[in-house]
């Protein structure tokens, strides 16, 4: 029996494989145990929860998923979601073959739903109202999908989970109530505190010296303190890079300092070597400045030399009082 086909109705589908992935979780826990809890099911009657993991692109929440299907020892597909994408992309495509037979290929949902894998509904928020609706029957009580195209009904194996991924970033579509209602609950990533940030960089980058990690840590824990968007993902490119200009030529004359400023600027651009002078520019241009709170706030600036000190406008409010 070929495993990469299954007969539904009497329709041939071919199936798409699994990822091949070792990837590892590192720290914050808790979101792992939560995401493992989404996926129970503690009675005949339960069903599992399709959560939608949430936060900045380069956090790692892909990687959150895929760690969580290593755990549950279940085989794991992927679906990037784009704006393009359409309902038989999500579900059934035929494809016409070399002796004009038309074939049915099911997409990486579809083939998770029938193996009894997992899937991950990669930036889901990137998708448009018309193809989340055709999903909608599988992410409520009966975990079935309808391809129109194939003419079937395919139904999710007992053993299928999923998730969706959604960055916190302006290009996204706003997904419907009724779809994020069956998206649920939200889980959310939060910056990594400076040991596990360490640990990511070193797991992905055994070869970097210290030096590099702990100046590429720094910058980041830095940014984080700042509410800057800059992730883990910012700093293993940043990393990367110095690491390939100083192994360029070793006897260039570029140190580790350098190399890393210049790697800093091809990857985040020239603001990213000022963090205070960002963050505050990215606070003025959210309309976070410091309101007026006195008399003098209107009239003077913060270093004007005309400007009463506060004692002086005290004062002059007791007068008018």
């Amino acid at each position: 029996m070929d495993e990469r086909k299954v007969s539904i109705d009497g329709v041939e589908i071919h199936l798409a494989a699994p990822v091949a992935t070792d990837q590892s979780w590192i720290g914050q826990r808790n979101v792992i145990r939560q995401l493992l809890a989404c996926w129970l099911v503690i009675a005949e009657s339960d069903r599992p929860l399709s959560p939608r993991i949430v936060g900045l692109p380069g956090m790692g929440k892909t990687t959150l998923a895929m760690a969580a299907a290593a755990e549950r020892g279940q085989p794991l597909w992927v679906f990037q979601c784009t704006a393009d994408t359409r309902p038989e992309d999500l579900l059934v495509t035929p494809v016409l073959a070399q002796d004009g037979r038309i074939s049915y290929h099911a997409s990486p949902l579809v083939s998770a739903m029938l193996r009894g894998g997992i899937c991950v509904l990669d930036e889901g928020n990137r998708m448009n109202e018309k193809s989340w609706a055709s999903l909608a029957p599988l992410l409520d009580h009966r975990r079935y999908v309808e391809s129109i195209i194939a003419g079937i009904t395919i139904p999710a194996d007992p053993e299928f989970r999923c998730c969706v991924t959604m960055n916190q970033d302006e290009s996204t579509f706003e997904i419907p109530d009724y779809i994020l209602s069956r998206l649920q609950p939200t889980l959310g990533l939060e910056f990594p505190d400076r040991q596990d940030e360490l640990a990511i960089l070193s797991y992905h980058l055994p070869f970097a010296d210290a030096e590099m990690l702990a100046l590429t840590v720094d910058f980041l824990q830095q940014a984080h303190g700042l509410d800057l968007d800059f992730s883990p993902r910012d700093g293993l490119n940043v990393l990367r890079y110095a690491l390939k200009r100083l192994a360029q030529d070793p006897s260039h004359p570029l140190g580790r300092d350098e190399a890393w400023r210049e790697a800093v600027l091809a990857v985040l651009g020239d603001d990213a070597l000022d963090l205070d002078a960002l963050a505050d520019r990215r606070r003025r241009s959210l309309g976070m400045e410091q309101l007026p709170s006195g008399f003098a706030d209107f009239f003077f600036g913060p270093d004007d030399p005309l400007r009463p000190d506060d004692d002086d406008e005290d004062d002059l409010e007791d007068e008018e009082l």
